[in-house]
């Protein structure tokens, strides 16, 4: 029995769950070489929401970031988290998008990428697998959990041996929602052991309480790595803690063998950071109430924030409860698509959008057109004819890969941005996110020394 490995998430979703991905590069370089030493088998560092908010909220260019938590980082393998052929953004980009994206992410020193796509359909993970595989570094191929009549302990099954066959070097049960209860956990984890050899990861978030429960029924179980997140940045919508799970395992079989001192440190650092973050309003003391409604509902714990916020600004909070009811209504008329971006914002918008317009699918946003049309991917059930014509009427689906409509587009993007853009990274950023990217430029480029 080989020691337990943890994967260090608080540089990523750590933040990205309490703080809104508002953790600078200024506030993570000076505690990268205590945490270096810490033992980790990775550290989730960039990719998610990073990204955005990198050049959104900090006015930092996020390809700086990496390069420069590279340089800081000798004996830990550096991780991101990529959305398949939606890369960092919210819709499909072309392959060579994907391509010269994944390309620089991985030069810059990404050792492991882990994919996943929304509706878990491989075909939009395939371009991104075939270039992680090119470069060398390591692909892990994500399911975006969920439970629906469909999305059976046999799905998952045949869905981790269809990655096996597309080139995964390791799978990940991503939990976004923290839905997986303990039991369930250890019996999906021995189920998937009897079918892979594929090193296994957790990834579970605390939203709904039981998080810590099931990471320790996934460790029994025999899983190989889990993620957590140093202690001020752990637990509510977040991971579990790291030192607590260090400390229980030390003296088993699956002893991780963290430097506990090293841990400390990072976690003394970190709680200043914290304490600024809850002085200025950004760290909410929301984010950390259990919320056991998420395992009726299955809704992450942002979405029913925004939810909430959303509700407030039409003036129907009031209500809240008929659209928590009609979020599973909508879900099943759509194939059960998995409650993760893009499709939790989506599914929320629709629920919404039936219960105030005093009529469902009275008015249907145009992702949700495009969802039905076949443009995000193959949902897990088929949505019924009933459902489909009052969405978009007699307009065929498509049963292609979403991504064999796009045409290359990276020239047409350089020319477009032009002088703005001095870098390939910069025409990348430009194609994820051209309207702050462009305001990015822009203001970078009146700091520069004439």
């Amino acid at each position: 029995m080989s020691k337990l490995k943890i994967t260090e998430t608080s540089l990523r979703d750590g933040h990205q769950s309490l703080i809104a991905t508002r953790l600078t590069t200024d506030e993570i370089l000076p505690i990268l070489t205590e945490m270096d030493k810490a033992g980790y088998y990775s550290m989730e560092v960039w990719g998610g929401a990073t990204f955005d908010a990198c050049l959104r909220y900090l006015n930092e260019d996020p390809w700086e970031r990496l390069r420069k938590i590279r340089a800081k980082v000798k004996n830990t393998k550096l991780q991101m988290l990529s959305r398949g052929q939606n890369l960092l953004g919210y819709k499909n980009y072309p392959d060579d998008i994907v391509e010269k994206f994944l390309k620089n992410a991985i030069y810059e020193g990404i050792d492991i990428v882990r994919i996943f796509d929304a509706l878990n359909d491989v075909r939009n993970l395939q371009k991104s697998i075939e270039v992680i595989k090119k470069e060398g570094a390591h692909c892990q191929c994500a399911i975006s959990y969920t439970k629906s009549p469909v999305h059976t302990t046999e799905y998952y099954l045949q869905l981790i041996k269809i990655f096996e066959n597309a080139g995964a070097d390791s799978i990940c049960i991503k939990d976004m929602s923290g839905i997986l209860l303990p039991y369930e956990t250890y019996n999906l984890i021995k189920s998937i052991k009897n079918v892979t050899k594929l090193p296994l990861e957790f990834h579970t978030h605390c939203t709904s309480g039981s998080a810590q429960m099931s990471m320790l029924k996934a460790i029994e179980a025999g899983v190989d790595i889990v993620d957590t997140a140093i202690s001020p940045l752990s637990s509510g919508t977040s991971q579990p803690a790291t030192e607590p799970l260090a400390l229980s395992l030390m003296g088993t079989q699956k002893d991780p063998k963290l430097n506990i001192i090293s841990l400390n440190k990072t976690a003394e650092y970190f709680k200043s950071i914290m304490k600024k973050y809850q002085d200025d309003g950004t760290y909410n003391i929301k984010v950390l109430m259990t919320e056991p409604k998420t395992l009726q509902y299955q809704i992450p714990g942002g979405m029913l924030s925004n939810l909430i916020l959303q509700m407030k600004s039409l003036n129907a909070i009031d209500k809240y409860d008929a659209v928590l009811s009609e979020i599973p209504k909508v879900r099943k008329d759509l194939g059960y698509p998995p409650l993760v971006t893009p499709m939790s914002q989506m599914v929320g918008a629709q629920a919404v959008f039936n219960v105030i317009s005093g009529g469902r699918y009275k008015i249907i946003p145009i992702e949700i057109k495009n969802y039905v049309k076949g443009l995000y991917g193959k949902p897990a059930a088929p949505i019924s004819n009933e459902i489909k014509e009052k969405i978009i009427g007699n307009e065929k689906v498509i049963t292609i890969r979403p991504a064999d409509l796009l045409t290359d587009e990276y020239e047409n993007i350089k020319d477009e941005i032009g002088q703005l853009a001095q870098t390939e990274q910069d025409v990348l950023s430009y194609a994820l996110f051209p309207h702050i990217a462009k305001n990015y430029f822009k203001k970078r480029n009146e700091l520069l020394p004439v």
